[in-house]
């Protein structure tokens, strides 16, 4: 009951409440963004004129309406994407296979999948079940919780534009893991214009979460970054060079973009393209590095809009 309960709730939610709140926002000048972020950042928030990186988070969230950042925030259709600027081969090569796609999470073929698998929504982030060789799964419990996700709007009270428009579907692709059977080290490379100039690594993500920040050159970067500071001493991926130019590759159509990449066994796999990291949210312990980074953004006066 409380299952259907939720659904009825989400799409009054989508169809009733969320556009009078959309309304609500603009008339306010988004006073309860302006006030998160002093709580979460430190300082005011200036739309009419921002400087630092996060401040630019937050104003492109609520002023660009570039179609193709809902394309290339949708997990499926990233792919063509993906396919559409690196070509065939080199996408085939990155892309995590996707063993099955669907819109009705009953059709979910649970008899016929891997031992390990992951499950995920294309329409936001944290919508993820793992699956190991050693879960006891339920499907009953996973197709309830996939159509809760199907039913929900990302990222709405935030102003996260681009997941909103998505068509939402869900996804299961092979689970990466390490030899010692961990997800792997995540390595997300920051373009702006088209060219890499910071890298942040997280660390143990489902545990005991780290980060570390490095230049393009892998020189570490002494300042945290959102969650406690990661190890100083991290051999850079081995294929780095590589990892940067297929990121600024898919990045150039962009003013700025978070490429999110890993490095297995030798080999590099995509993961996601973040245009709105934290939200804007997340805070650089170090004020003077949150507007040092700004610097490489160049807000264009005229953006897409809706």
């Amino acid at each position: 009951m409380k299952y259907k309960i939720d659904i009825f709730l989400n799409k009054f939610k989508q169809q009733i409440l969320n556009p009078l709140r959309k309304i609500w926002y603009r008339l306010t000048n988004y006073r309860a963004e302006r006030k998160w972020f002093k709580s979460a950042i430190g300082y005011e928030l200036n739309l009419e004129s921002p400087r630092s990186f996060t401040e630019k988070v937050v104003w492109k969230k609520i002023n660009d309406r570039n179609p193709l950042l809902s394309v290339t925030a949708d997990k499926y259709k990233v792919r063509d994407y993906i396919r559409e600027k690196l070509g065939e081969q080199k996408a085939s090569e990155i892309l995590i296979p996707l063993i099955f796609e669907t819109k009705n999470p009953q059709r979910i073929p649970f008899d016929e999948l891997p031992e390990s698998y992951v499950i995920k929504a294309n329409h936001g982030s944290g919508k993820n079940i793992i699956i190991r060789q050693e879960t006891q799964i339920d499907p009953k419990e996973i197709i309830r919780e996939c159509e809760l996700w199907l039913h929900k709007t990302h990222g709405f009270h935030d102003h996260q534009w681009a997941y909103q428009q998505i068509d939402r579907r869900i996804l299961v692709e092979d689970l990466l893991t390490t030899n010692s059977g961990d997800i792997p080290e995540d390595y997300k490379f920051y373009i702006f214009h088209g060219n890499c100039k910071l890298i942040h690594v997280d660390f143990d993500r489902f545990q005991n979460h780290k980060r570390s920040l490095f230049t393009p050159g892998w020189d570490y970067v002494p300042v945290r970054y959102g969650y406690p500071k990661g190890p100083k001493e991290v051999e850079p991926p081995e294929k780095l060079d590589e990892m940067i130019k297929i990121s600024e590759k898919l990045g150039q159509e962009f003013d700025f973009v978070r490429v999110d990449l890993y490095e297995l066994n030798g080999e590099i796999f995509f993961g996601e393209l973040t245009h709105y990291p934290g939200g804007g949210h997340e805070k650089f312990y170090s004020e003077s590095f949150d507007f040092e980074l700004g610097e490489h953004w160049n807000i264009e006066k005229e953006y897409w809009k809706e």
